[in-house]
């Protein structure tokens, strides 16, 4: 199935914006969901919909079969050992600061150490500073090398024997940035460090096999992979999250309740206080399904033919200056044109019909880095062609005859 006929499994892509037919650069932010998984979920809510693991009745045992099907779905997807090991939450974000809240406060004392990158998206920059503040361990910063990659040479550096958390995202959502998590994993185990990974940005586009990669704690959002807004989940080594306390207490997280004391469920539902997220889960599930029906490397080689096709074509415009590294990146391209601000080159794109992000894209120590304020970015998924990037490359000329006074 080519891109063209992939598209039209996609409703909300069927429309003009502005006038003109919508092209869909915005994926890094929130893809687009295809039919499969919005009958999914609207099949759920007519004919399922009931509460989790509490009723006997029949609508009860088939919501609990669909949101636990999910979770097998998900640790098959992405090579978990055990469906123990999935726990689910509302996206990358919670997921990080639950492995902030919960194990990293807990092991985490004066005079040790937390490794990240000057890269990381706020979700996995703010939680490791809470923690650093709170239990007066060190925030370290790995370096980044001129295009915006990770040299292996400053990982051994900067990660010491006083390391207890390496925290690194596989994908940057800003430079395209592809880091190589399974050699910075290796470094991090050999000084006992923990690894934990930012998978937002990578687990829609490429195979993920967490057993491979051997980090200790994995995080994914699902509205990034087709799935719903609203459900995530963190992957965690079994015999971490058997140590680890609760970070939210109610219902269903409890095995026994008394006066005074109360003892939890094993793993997963410990950590899955209250009525859990049913309905993203169930969409999540026929995600999966629908990422393993196209298969994962064809979306990889076709994203990366198409950003190398953008990448081309973008690089021809004069005044553009385009971040991150020249080659073996991931699927977006971000920019800057000239001395305009993104956010007028992004509303000039609008009225083409084209949607694009600008801003800082939660990366402001990033932004700094780059020394710019902010920045446009284009961002590819399955669905996307090279009318796309042409049409956004005639639009961006537009955009540089609108400003023209900006230029020269």
């Amino acid at each position: 199935m080519n891109s063209a006929e992939l598209r039209k499994l996609f409703p909300i892509l069927d429309q003009e914006i502005n006038g003109h037919p919508l092209v869909y650069l915005d994926s890094a932010a929130t893809s687009q969901k295809p039919v499969q998984v919005i009958e999914a979920v609207k099949r759920y809510y007519e004919y399922d919909n009931a509460n989790v693991h509490r009723g006997v009745h029949t609508l009860g045992s088939r919501a609990t079969d669909a949101y636990e099907g999910a979770r097998e779905k998900l640790a098959k997807f992405i090579n978990a050992r055990s469906v123990k090991e999935i726990i689910f939450t509302r996206g990358t974000t919670t997921a990080l600061n639950l492995v902030a809240s919960s194990y990293a406060r807990s092991v985490c004392r004066e005079g040790d150490e937390i490794v990240i990158t000057p890269m990381e998206h706020h979700s996995n920059l703010i939680p490791w500073q809470q923690v650093a503040k709170a239990t007066g361990a060190e925030l370290k910063y790995i370096p980044l090398q001129p295009d915006g990659t990770i040299d292996l040479a400053d990982v051994e550096k900067t990660v010491t024997e006083r390391t207890k958390i390496v925290s690194v995202m596989y994908v940057s959502n800003v430079l395209g940035t592809v880091n190589p998590v399974k050699e910075i994993a290796a470094i991090a185990r050999r000084n006992g460090a923990v690894m934990v990974v930012d998978g937002a940005q990578s687990t829609p586009h490429m195979k993920i096999d967490v057993q491979d990669l051997d980090c200790d704690f994995y995080a994914l959002s699902g509205h990034k992979m087709c799935a719903p807004t609203g459900i995530g989940a963190l992957y965690g080594k079994k015999e971490l999250l058997e140590n680890m306390e609760p970070v939210e207490f109610g219902g269903e997280m409890i095995d026994h309740v008394d006066l005074y004391e109360s003892t939890w469920k094993e793993l997963p539902w410990k950590f899955e206080g209250g009525t859990p997220i049913i309905a993203g889960a169930v969409g999540l599930g026929a995600a999966i399904d629908f990422l393993q029906d196209i298969g994962l490397d064809e979306i990889d080689r076709h994203e990366k033919q198409l950003t190398a096709y953008a990448m081309e074509r973008m690089s021809t415009i004069d005044d553009i200056v385009i971040y991150g590294p020249r080659n073996e990146r991931a699927g977006l391209v971000t920019f800057n044109l000239g001395d305009v601000h993104p956010h007028d080159v992004a509303t000039v794109l609008d009225t083409e019909g084209i949607a694009v992000r600008a801003g800082h894209h939660c990366c402001q120590p990033l932004m700094r880095w780059l020394q710019v304020t902010a920045t446009a970015r284009a961002s590819f998924y399955l669905y996307n062609t090279e009318d796309d990037v042409d049409r956004l490359v005639n639009a961006l000329l537009k955009t540089k005859e609108y400003f023209g006074h900006e230029f020269g």
